[in-house]
């Protein structure tokens, strides 16, 4: 039955047909997207995601996407209305975000988003977020080494780029004359557009078969149901304040100095309060995120771990609360440098399912490898005589868990159903040969369930290159429950074999030649339960499959 506070009865049949039509909205959204866009990034690593909103800014519908987004979209919607007010909105309308400090993440995160009526009335909001190529930072497609905002791009409010279904010349210029590839950028703009257009259309599609005060009633019934089972699953987690504690490697300027990341977590009843207080202040260099990120990484931790049969909505997060401490680390100020602004975000998120892991026994996992483990190449390319850059995230070792080995040469959960670029548009696109891509045996923890394995990929460049790396979890790799032992860290070296061979985790713009090889090794995921307990044939298994060594 309906709960009589929260609106018109509904009923049951209608609720879910509903409830499938608002998801599938989303899915459509998301799938404009990819299509459409211009650049790799997008269409073949898919670095974006997608959500239909309600008029009060709360989710009706995410798609599948990088789970770091995970209920933050709505931050961009909210802040508009903030500054402009409610009656900024008007029918046709597109809008441009990427502070950082406003969305949390790094300036490349571009969200674009418009309001839907319906019948003259606000029924709710279309948005997406996507990672364009470049956005003028002072090394192209983005810097390892920048202390500061300035450094990265350019930096935009809540701006206005199409009115009344038009484009805007003016904001469209600004992005045009301070990006290094403004058709391509242009393209991914558009693409982001044409998501949130089609985002209108689904929703003005759905109020007009339903009436919007139907629409309405079911979301309500929606959300109470959400909450509902989430604080179900919160109350049968025993009351008491959980810690847990990691480091990030550096700052990726003092590279001798680690960040602690600490986590408090108290359960009381069917509410969750996760404190971040306790960590390092804002770095100097661009490990910095805006508190939005640091709230959403939460969310994401406790997903993983709480809830995650409940489908996301509104309803998702009422029972959650997390606090952060400004000019902090996890909630920073400018002008901080936001670039790599998910290294802490991928170990926050380990760090609440390890924090609640002794309650949870048998539903934690061992930590991942945890970091997205950026390889970024930038030249000209020798084929065309054109600027060109490649950024990608790398695979690797997932922890394992009461049950079940970890899974290797998966991506990270930061980055959920963000794909590692294919060897075949790699090698097309860009000058570059991938000279093996295999998986890196012995890196998963030990355990009675072993840790998932990291990968190894070599390149061989083809042409003089602008080299940059980010690395991390080296100070602290993924650990093992129960007893399960840590899996291997990540590891990097340049012309590997050779006179010249060098180790590195994090480089910027580090000049190589035609014929260099750069190995990138990730690191695998812990174990869990003591080693000596797995069993021989599972043993043999690991052995016959490559999976271990010896």
């Amino acid at each position: 039955m309906s709960d009589p506070t929260i609106g018109p009865a509904i009923d049951p049949v209608t609720t879910e047909i509903i409830r499938c039509a608002l998801l599938q909205a989303a899915e459509d959204m998301n799938t404009t997207l990819i299509r459409s866009s211009y650049t790799p990034v997008i269409y073949e690593a898919k670095d974006c995601a997608v959500a239909l909103l309600d008029r009060d800014h709360n989710v009706l519908g995410q798609s599948s996407g990088l789970p770091i987004f995970l209920g933050n979209l709505e931050v961009c919607t909210r802040e508009t209305e903030r500054v402009y007010g409610r009656e900024v909105w008007e029918e046709g309308d597109v809008w441009v975000l990427n502070d950082s400090y406003i969305g949390g993440t790094h300036l490349n995160d571009v969200t674009v988003y418009g309001p839907i009526f319906a019948g003259g009335e606000l029924a709710g909001f279309a948005a997406s977020r996507a990672h364009w190529l470049d956005v003028g930072s002072k090394d192209p497609g983005g810097s390892m080494n920048s202390t500061s905002i300035f450094q990265e791009g350019l930096r935009l409010g809540p701006v206005k780029v199409y009115a009344g279904g038009r484009p805007c010349r003016d904001p469209h210029e600004v992005i045009s004359r301070n990006v290094r590839f403004p058709h391509a950028t242009l393209g991914d703009l558009r693409a982001q557009v044409s998501c949130a257009m089609t985002g209108q259309r689904r929703l003005r599609e759905i109020v007009s078969r339903w009436g919007l005060e139907t629409v309405m009633a079911a979301r309500d019934e929606i959300f109470a149901q959400t909450e509902r089972m989430e604080r179900a699953a919160i109350a049968a987690i025993p009351d008491g304040v959980y810690e847990a504690s990691g480091f990030l490697d550096n700052d990726g300027i003092d590279l001798d100095t680690p960040l602690p990341v600490n986590v408090t977590v108290t359960v009381s009843g069917e509410s969750v309060h996760v404190d971040l207080t306790d960590c390092a202040d804002q770095a100097l260099g661009p490990v910095n995120c805006g508190a939005a990120q640091a709230v959403a990484a939460v969310r994401v931790g406790y997903k993983l771990l709480v809830s995650g049969d409940v489908p996301l909505n509104g309803g998702s997060f009422r029972p959650l609360s997390v606090e952060t401490r400004p000019g902090s680390m996890l909630a920073a100020e400018a002008p901080a440098a936001c670039q790599y602004y998910y290294s802490h975000l991928g170990l926050l998120i380990d760090l609440v399912v390890k924090a609640l892991a002794p309650a949870l026994p048998g539903k934690a996992a061992a930590a991942s490898y945890g970091d997205s483990m950026i390889v970024q190449f930038t030249g000209t390319d020798p084929r065309t005589g054109k600027l060109y850059v490649s950024q990608e995230a790398t695979v690797g070792g997932w922890g394992a868990w009461e049950g079940g080995d970890g899974e290797s040469c998966l991506i990270n959960n930061v980055n959920g159903s963000l794909r590692d670029m294919p060897i075949e548009v790699l090698e097309t696109l860009f000058p570059v040969r991938v000279r093996r891509y295999e998986m890196r045996p012995d890196t998963g923890g030990a355990g009675q369930w072993r840790g998932g394995n990291g990968v190894v990929r070599e390149y061989e460049f083809c042409g003089d290159t602008s080299l940059s790396l980010w690395f991390e979890r080296s100070v602290t790799p993924a650990w093992g429950l129960a007893g399960g032992a840590a899996g291997a860290p990540p590891r990097v070296t340049l012309n590997p074999g050779t006179p010249g061979e060098r180790e590195m985790l994090k480089v910027n713009a580090l000049p190589v030649s035609a014929g260099d090889v750069l190995r990138c090794e990730s690191g695998g995921g812990g174990g869990y339960g003591p080693a000596e307990r797995r069993s021989p044939s599972a043993r043999a298994a690991d052995l016959a499959e490559g999976m271990t060594t010896n």
